[in-house]
């Protein structure tokens, strides 16, 4: 995934000279986590005076905030550093200055590896001290080679600026805000908890009013983010310890806020208050992204996942029973070392046995740092990429099933671009769905009902309910 985030110039004051305002291009790999940071690292860089642009050579900062979940996305950011050296030797030669900064779980991970690797970086910065960009980059214009990867004691949420009203119109109906951060769960193969840190959960004030910011600039949807965002817990302002059921009943409060999702979670932080949401919360869409990774209880204790294929069987039906209507996605890695063709036969009757909306699959990526990398019986690849070739069989037509089976089905539906075509817009379903409709005389931001006539290979399409 890749994002140019969008910035807005600073206004002149009258009767200061005026100088041409600073480009900065920002690339965002990975997660939604990384788009919402993106985003909110742009803000504070607006206030510096930088603007945006959406072609790399025109721009006085690349800013490259990474993913280190698996290793071609790390190597992807080293091949896309090999390519800005050279732009930047360009410019240099014609006059002009061209600053490198590496941001995000690859700048966590690997901080004066890159330097070391990548000469023409001039800055790195991690995830926990984003707020201190604006500070960072002023020194590496200055010619220092700034690394900034310790953990800020200081909150950075409460140091970056609010969304503003202008940016969010820009940015659309629908955003994300980032409302957990980091990991306890430990993971063998994961490198989160090294990158992101421990399990910090934001304050209920401070969410509140960055989603009542966000629905000011016309957000109709919000997907609440978190590595393990399930495990969000804070103080309520009753007093109680709240629990996400808790907070997003709260958010559900918020005047013109239409729909509110959340992603990513944990089996094991499924409470019951969070389950009870999804029966209760119209606002609440009918779509849980729920990782098993395994339906191999010997690779699920590997793993360290701290649950059975059963007790994730058992907590599906559980959450189905309030929700029939539920779409479901999960996460999957195939090749797991010591996975025995037996272990995967199990996550194939898993699949079976859940029927999934959508889902991804991966083969197993050694981390370096993780315990996982240091087992032994390494699965071969060939074997690997027989098993995942089996699996997304299997996935994707469980999800053109799903799909198909949407056909005939009346939705609300929030229309969030322009289509390719003319008359044509894009929403999205309550099950994460595109849809595309013809609606000429509605408008973006706008909740319409149509009937789904037909099911495409990515998207659904659909026709207006007069």
């Amino acid at each position: 995934m890749t994002q140019e985030t969008a910035l807005l110039p600073k206004s002149p004051v009258a009767g200061e000279e005026h100088v041409p305002a600073r480009k900065v291009f920002v690339k965002t790999y990975g997660c939604q986590m990384n788009v919402y940071d993106s985003d909110r690292m742009s803000d504070a860089l607006t206030r510096d005076g930088y603007v945006a642009t959406d072609v790399m050579e025109d721009a006085d900062f690349v800013l490259l905030n990474t993913c280190h979940i698996r290793e071609k996305a790390a190597e992807k950011v080293y091949s896309e550093l090999g390519r800005l050296r050279e732009l930047k030797k360009a410019k240099a030669s014609a006059g002009r200055e061209m600053v490198i900064g590496v941001a995000g779980c690859v700048a966590q991970a690997e901080g004066n590896e890159i330097l070391r690797r990548a000469p023409a970086v001039d800055l790195v910065i991690g995830p926990q001290t984003y707020h201190r960009l604006p500070e960072a980059l002023k020194r590496a214009r200055n010619g220092e080679r700034v690394v900034e990867t310790d953990y800020a004691i200081e909150d950075k949420f409460e140091h970056l600026p609010a969304p503003d009203r202008a940016k969010t119109r820009l940015r659309g109906v629908t955003a994300f805000l980032t409302v957990q951060e980091g990991c306890d769960k430990f993971c063998t193969f994961c490198v989160v908890p090294y990158t992101r840190g421990s399990e910090v959960s934001r304050p209920v004030a401070q969410i509140v009013a960055e989603a009542e910011k966000l629905v000011d600039g016309g957000v109709r949807e919000i997907t609440l983010l978190g590595q393990n965002v399930n495990a969000w817990h804070a103080t309520g302002p009753d007093g109680r310890d709240w629990g996400l059921g808790d907070l997003l009943r709260r958010l559900g409060e918020i005047d013109g806020l239409a729909r509110l999702r959340y992603t990513t979670s944990h089996p094991r932080d499924m409470d019951e208050s969070l389950i009870e949401a999804h029966r209760s919360m119209a606002k609440l869409m009918p779509y849980l992204h729920l990782p098993v990774q395994s339906g191999s209880d010997r690779i699920l204790k590997a793993m360290n996942r701290r649950h059975t294929a059963a007790e994730y069987l058992a907590l599906v039906e559980r959450i189905r029973t309030v929700q029939p209507d539920l779409a479901l996605s999960g996460d999957f890695i195939v090749g797991f070392p010591g996975e025995t063709d037996q272990d995967f036969e199990d996550t194939m009757r898993l699949v079976e046995a859940v029927g999934y909306a959508q889902a991804f699959s991966f083969k197993y990526s050694s981390r370096p740092g993780t315990p996982g990398a240091d087992l032994k019986d390494q699965v071969p690849e060939d074997v690997k990429a027989k098993r995942l070739e089996r699996l997304q069989t299997l996935l994707f037509k469980q999800q053109r099933d799903f799909a198909a089976a949407c056909v005939g089905r009346e939705i609300d539906l929030l229309l969030e671009k322009p289509g390719r075509m003319p008359g044509q817009l894009v929403g999205r379903s309550p099950w994460l769905q595109p849809v595309n409709v013809d609606a000429k005389r509605s408008q973006i931001g706008d909740i319409i009902q149509v009937r789904i006539t037909k099911a495409g290979p990515n998207s659904l399409f659909a026709e207006l309910i007069e």
